[in-house]
């Protein structure tokens, strides 16, 4: 069966239907069935369980997550790739033992509510709330984040519920048994990889907040500001004279404390330091860009 592309997958989480992303053979190497967490019926859970048969979970943004309030699982993740589980939940109203395909579906249906509060939720429960990071798949290439990004670019609250497919055997369901399955039920198969590519290319993910003239020893520079709205580090770029279509000095620097502020030469790699390049850009024009780098304590720490 052949990969569908991620317009006609979004189109199918639109219209209410269940797909199949697959991520990386070299990741979890696994493909989810996954669904728009708003569609989810009892007939969905019961085919997730039925012919899904690995654990059925609810993607949801960090922000939902926390206004539910629902704590991470473990305070300490050290699972291989961080899936990030928070606490089990339960609707507090509507359901019986819980585990039933109504039942769950009446779980995700207050979960993902619009008006849905802590109180409409009681833990421990049958359905596995998983927590996407801030900025989707351009974050993290996880079926988790996947979820989320598909019912948002589909329209809907991002939230999905998603199942591992195995064989009948128990055993993983790998690309060629995911083509057998997605042909037999008549379901679209994707891959995480096209999806990061699709939001590449069609959305913006640096803002421009701010703008400033910037006095320096070397002259006045006109400063823009800009913001990634992906991990929210801000980068800078500090303009002297005109820029036109004809080419120009360009400077990329990546900030780093000790060479920047302490004049330090332990990247003695830099043939140019910022004081050289910002010298240059004054005399001759052009523009500096100066990327944002969020700098851990441990790396500030010289042994």
């Amino acid at each position: 069966m052949p990969i569908s592309s991620p317009q006609e997958i979004i189109e199918d989480i639109r219209l209410g239907k269940m797909v199949i992303l697959m991520d990386d053979e070299d990741r979890e190497n696994e493909g989810d069935l996954i669904m728009a967490a708003e569609h989810i019926t009892p007939e969905a859970i019961n085919f997730m369980a039925t012919h899904g048969r690995g654990l059925i979970c609810l993607t949801m943004t960090g922000e939902r997550c926390e206004r539910l309030g629902l704590p991470p699982m473990v305070q300490d993740n050290n699972a291989q790739y961080t899936t990030a589980f928070t606490v089990s939940i339960e609707a507090a109203e509507g359901v019986t033992t819980g585990i039933s395909a109504a039942d769950r579906a009446v779980t995700v249906q207050a979960a993902v509510a619009k008006d849905a509060k802590a109180a409409d939720l009681v833990q421990p429960g049958h359905i596995f709330p998983l927590a996407a990071q801030e900025g989707g798949v351009l974050t993290r290439a996880g079926h988790t984040e996947a979820g989320c990004d598909l019912a948002r670019l589909a329209g809907f609250e991002p939230a999905s519920v998603i199942v591992e497919i195995l064989n009948d055997d128990g055993t993983m369901a790998r690309r060629p048994d995911l083509e057998v399955f997605a042909e037999k039920h008549d379901v679209k198969l994707g891959t995480i990889a096209d999806l990061i590519e699709y939001r590449n290319n069609t959305e913006t993910t640096i803002e421009r907040v701010a703008e400033c003239k910037m006095p320096t020893e070397f002259g006045d520079f006109d400063m823009v500001t800009y913001r990634d709205t992906i991990d929210n580090q801000i980068h800078y770029a500090l303009r002297k004279g005109e820029v036109t279509e004809e080419p120009c000095l360009v400077r990329v620097h990546l900030q780093d404390t000790f060479t920047d502020l302490l004049h330090s030469n332990r990247n003695s790699d830099r043939s140019w330091s910022l004081d050289k390049a910002m010298q240059r850009i004054s005399d001759d024009g052009g523009v500096l860009i100066v990327l944002g780098n969020e700098e851990s304590k441990s790396s500030l720490f010289i042994s």
